[in-house]
């Protein structure tokens, strides 16, 4: 029998952390090949589940003595590939890792596990007045450690910030295998808002405080249809424009409505182009005010419906339809690819009609949904992956809806970073310096570049390639004029 380059390691993991904590089985291994990212994916070369901190950083210890690179996973729900683990290292899930470990009230403070669900922290406080603000649209199951490493969003973003403005503290596993704390307090640097973001890049977070919200005195949210986006548009840059901040700013396009009653059934109405949720709370007569307030505008727009819920089961079904848009227009297309970019709200109406042009230019559907309010955009990008090139035409429009962003000074992501998926436009997005820098903040952590390599910034294989999806060796690797990380 031959031994393989990893079964060395793998031994040593089972000593650290028990046989039954350390996956070596080529079946089994497959589970982990991907994250949400689905057309990205590579079997790990080992798979281990620590149960605390330390098993965490002597996993990190092993990888360095045998020169193995190393990629930290949760629930894999990220959606840029950014726990795509490699064939030649080991991938760390932080599953286990998911006990509460602390709620301090007087504080307003959790101290959690990275395995623990984003929505679990709301759960475990809900009863007392308290909340955790951040709220992706998988807050279900993504987890907390994830949410630290992406810098993830949702809804509520627009008011209370992302990720990073809600972490107060971290305990952290660095690339050579030390644990240390990363507080917001104290003269320095900001390591903490240097890490929160880092896609895994600079550690792996094995605890992470986070600032838990009070509760708000109210909440209505309103459900407006329009016609079309454009009206849309004009009812969100009219609430924004007359100074009100609501929780939250959704919109979804017709097609996006579509999926979403075909999924959920969520009664949305009938014959809408696009529809407006706005999500206003804070004390009551506050929120009375500004609702009136919202009301006029959305009418003014060209609204021409109305629903309100200022009751937890009927905002509930408002909610229902955007929350599940993601997963929903698996119902109308057997693939797709979910985007996201970052334009300013201003420049919202030119590009969604360019996205629009896009989509008829290359003959692929493109449902819209977005947090109207911070100008994020997740353009859902709709194909049959059984018919010849389609796949290929899907990166292709995907690939230039992210070059609009960057047109119209937005961004190549908003809340579910670069990972593999948009290293190679980086570039476009970045000048040689810029990115020289970054990398420098990079090796300061991690100079032997083990910790998660290959994600956020584009090695030579992916600069400037063109986008699609890849099978098989690369043929500038089979004609030995470029190497494969």
């Amino acid at each position: 029998m031959s031994i393989r380059p990893l079964d060395g390691p793998a031994r040593r993991f089972e000593e650290l952390l028990g046989p039954r904590s350390v996956i070596t089985d080529p079946v089994r291994l497959r589970t982990y090949e991907c994250d949400g990212l689905t057309h990205h994916r590579v079997t790990p070369g080992v798979v281990v589940l620590p149960d605390t901190a330390e098993q965490v950083a002597g996993v990190v210890r092993i990888c360095n003595e045998h020169d193995l690179p190393f990629v930290a996973r949760g629930a894999g729900t990220g959606l840029s590939g950014g726990a795509l683990p490699r064939s030649d290292g080991v991938l760390i899930v932080t599953a286990k890792m998911r006990r509460i470990l602390s709620i301090d009230l007087p504080n307003r403070r959790a101290t959690v596990e990275p395995g623990v669900t984003n929505l679990a922290i709301t759960e475990a406080v809900r009863g007392l007045g308290f909340y955790y603000a951040p709220d992706p649209s998988s807050q279900q199951v993504c987890t907390i450690g994830g949410n630290v490493a992406e810098n993830s969003g949702g809804a509520h973003c627009l008011k209370y910030g992302f990720t990073v403005n809600h972490v107060l503290g971290l305990e952290i596993v660095t690339p050579d295998g030390y644990i240390v704390e990363l507080s917001e307090s104290g003269p320095g640097y900001d390591l903490l808002g240097a890490f929160v973001g880092s896609e895994g890049t600079l550690g792996i977070a094995t605890k992470v405080t986070v600032r838990l919200s009070r509760a708000p005195e109210t909440v209505t949210t309103l459900l407006a249809a329009f016609e079309d986006v454009e009206r849309g548009g004009r009812a969100v840059s009219a609430i924004i424009g007359g100074g009100i901040v609501p929780a939250a700013i959704e919109m979804m396009d017709a097609l996006a409505v579509e999926a979403a009653e075909a999924a959920v059934a969520c009664a949305y109405p009938e014959g809408a182009g696009a529809v407006l949720i706005v999500e206003l709370d804070g004390p009551a007569e506050e929120v009375a005010h500004q609702f009136g307030e919202v009301t006029r505008l959305c009418r003014e727009a060209g609204a021409f419906e109305l629903r309100v819920a200022d009751d937890p089961e009927r905002r509930a079904a408002i909610w229902k339809g955007r929350k599940s848009a993601f997963a929903a227009v698996g119902r109308i297309s057997p693939a797709y690819i979910v985007q996201d970019g970052v334009v300013p709200r201003t420049a919202l109406p030119g590009v969604l009609a360019s996205i629009d042009r896009l989509s008829h230019e290359y003959g692929i559907r493109v449902a819209n949904v977005f947090h109207a309010g911070d100008g994020n955009l997740h353009p859902l990008v709709l194909f049959d992956d059984a018919e010849p090139g389609a796949a290929e035409r899907a990166e292709l429009v995907s690939g230039r809806i992210l070059d609009l962003c960057i047109e119209h000074g937005g961004s190549i992501t908003g809340e579910h970073g670069v990972g593999v998926d948009k290293a190679r436009y980086m570039p476009k997005m970045f000048s040689a310096d810029d990115l020289d820098t970054m990398q420098l903040v990079r090796c300061a952590f991690d100079p032997r570049g083990l910790s998660n390599p290959g994600k956020v910034f584009p090695t030579p294989r992916l600069c400037g390639e063109a986008p699609g999806v890849r099978r098989g060796a690369h043929p500038l690797v089979e004609a030995g004029l470029a190497e494969q990380f």
